[in-house]
């Protein structure tokens, strides 16, 4: 793994996290309790801060950054950011699910218990409101998720990853 201090500042990583040994954290990065950083997964911290809650999972390829003194990125507990999703200086709220190859833009805003679908780019500065699924190019509402749903696909993948982690410390 690369875990870079960048200009004085150093990632903090919580109690009980697991970091891929190909895993990239550069800069001013904080991540909570039961993390994962996958393979290949880059958190960028050099021009902006990114901080993380609890049991957040970061899968394989994708990247996190933020935008120059403008836009940091923010990301709640129980989220899963998809396998090769791009997540640029937003705000992702808690117990939210980030599709496989989504694109979530500057300024955006994740409302708690939603989901941006696989694919999606969410262009700048959309807010998702809390309880939908977004979708598309650029992204838009296509329905409201049922608390099954919320629980059955949001909180089944954040716990999954909190137990595939403890397999590989």
């Amino acid at each position: 793994m690369i875990i870079k201090t960048i200009n004085g500042k150093t990632p903090q990583i919580g109690k009980d996290c697991f970091i891929a040994e190909n895993a990239t954290i550069v800069g001013e990065v904080s991540m909570g309790e039961q993390c994962s950083i996958w393979f290949n997964a880059v958190l960028r911290g050099d021009v902006h801060f990114i901080k993380m809650g609890d049991k957040v999972n970061i899968q394989d390829g994708a990247v996190v950054h933020c935008t120059y003194q403008k836009s940091p990125t923010t990301i709640g507990n129980n989220v899963s950011i998809g396998h090769n999703a791009i997540v640029h200086g937003c705000t992702i709220k808690d117990n939210v699910l980030i599709g496989m190859g989504s694109i979530v833009m500057d300024d955006c805003i994740i409302e708690s218990n939603s989901i941006v679908a696989a694919g999606a780019v969410v262009t700048k500065g959309t807010h998702v409101p809390s309880g939908t699924i977004y979708a598309g190019m650029p992204a838009k509402k296509i329905k409201d998720i049922s608390p099954e749903l919320s629980s059955g696909e949001i909180d089944r993948i954040a716990n999954n990853y909190v137990t595939y982690s403890s397999w590989f410390k």
